[in-house]
């Protein structure tokens, strides 16, 4: 992307949501703070009978509904669920919950860590564990309660995962070596600083794939619209913990491009009303885009495939037979 289109994206407006969610569930991860908070704001705006605001805070989370309610006029829509996505018995325990709904029209992923620094959750880098491995686990375990309740209803469910423009932008050296996320656990300081890059990178690919098995799968007859998209550069929390040098040129990139929280959740609502054309698709400006070059070149297409055999074997590691809900 030159830059040049990236000023075009950050001033392009964005359509203001107006669709109607009357009657529906809908989870939100993320949301106690920045865009999260906003898309939950929209929805419960919007005639939604229950936003899930699924954060780590409960605390912040109830600060969240506070301010919701405030601005919103509406009461008793929005609940505080606990879920960390570092932690993989707290996703399958939020899962085993959400299993409990009578119904769930929505999940929207839009949580995520962006850190220049190396740590660790779960053995696995955390960006990695966040933002990828936590993130599917938790969209696979709530796959069949999305179909279940689909059926039910009679209705379309959707799934949408925040990803990012800067997929364009990955280096993915860790694609040369044997294994992709063993190579991913490596505490490699200059490969840290392409490490959210590369997160949002393998969120589209692992989308495309999942969107294709779903479609071949023996679920294929209870469709559920998967995609992903870009919100841009807004200000928000993300990026928060990214110091030194780094941090103060995200500051000012911030400062001068950056969207407002609010216009960055106009992307999050309209993915969660897009039909089937979006299915496995990535979003831009609120509209079916195209992801990178390499996403679509040959050796994309032979990455996409890696990363899908090797994050599905890890998934079946932390919670055996979660495949089969594809």
């Amino acid at each position: 992307m030159s830059f040049f289109q990236l000023l075009k994206n950050q001033w392009t407006p964005l359509p203001y949501p107006e669709a109607s969610f009357d009657g529906k569930t809908i989870i939100v991860t993320g949301a106690n703070i920045g865009l999260g908070l906003e898309a939950a704001r929209h929805f419960t705006r919007l005639g939604a009978a229950k936003v899930i605001l699924a954060c780590r805070s409960i605390a912040k989370g109830e600060a969240a509904v506070h301010s919701i309610e405030e601005s919103t006029g509406r009461k008793g829509v929005c609940e505080v669920w606990q879920v960390d996505l570092g932690n993989y018995d707290s996703v399958k325990e939020f899962c085993s919950r959400a299993a409990g709904l009578q119904r769930l029209d929505v999940v929207c992923e839009n949580a995520g860590v962006a850190s220049g620094t190396y740590s660790q959750s779960e053995g696995t880098e955390n960006t990695i564990a966040v933002n990828v491995i936590g993130t599917f686990l938790m969209a696979l375990n709530l796959l069949p309660v999305l179909r279940r309740s689909g059926k039910k209803f009679g209705v379309l469910p959707r799934l949408a995962i925040t990803s990012s423009e800067v997929h364009q932008w990955a280096k993915f050296v860790e694609r040369h070596e044997e294994s992709i996320f063993e190579a991913l656990k490596k505490n490699d300081p200059e490969r840290m600083k392409d490490r959210y890059q590369v997160s949002k990178l393998l969120e589209v690919f692992f989308v495309r794939s999942l969107a294709a098995k779903m479609q071949e799968g023996t679920h294929s007859n209870e469709p559920v619209v998967l995609n992903c998209f870009t919100p841009g550069l807004c200000h928000s929390a993300l990026g928060r913990s990214v110091t030194g040098i780094a941090g103060l040129i995200f500051y000012f990139m911030k400062l001068l491009l950056a969207k407002s929280t609010e216009m960055g959740s106009r992307t999050i609502v309209k993915a969660a009303e897009m039909g089937e054309e979006s299915h496995g698709k990535y979003m831009n400006l609120c509209a079916i885009g195209e992801p990178s070059e390499f996403v679509r070149s040959e050796e994309g297409k032979k990455t996409q495939e890696r990363v899908w055999d090797e994050l599905i074997e890890i998934l079946e590691k932390i919670q055996p037979g979660i495949s089969k809900n594809i």
